[in-house]
């Protein structure tokens, strides 16, 4: 939960930069929100969460 919970405010604020900085508009941005959030609700929810788990882990074992 903890991960997800950042994954979200992390996208939240490159959404947020992107639209003030012109690159996307409000429009866009909220298919692309509205995109995600049925996403969810798919069978393929869990996989997702599979995949950015295990890319969270993978990047947590990196030792600089």
């Amino acid at each position: 939960m903890a991960i997800s919970l950042s994954v979200v405010l992390l996208l939240a604020v490159v959404l947020v930069v992107l639209i003030r900085g012109g690159n996307i508009k409000a429009g866009p941005a909220i298919v692309a929100v509205l995109f995600g959030f049925f996403l969810a609700s798919t069978g393929m929810a869990p996989s997702i969460t599979r995949f950015l788990d295990s890319i969270a882990q993978s990047i947590n074992s990196i030792k600089f």
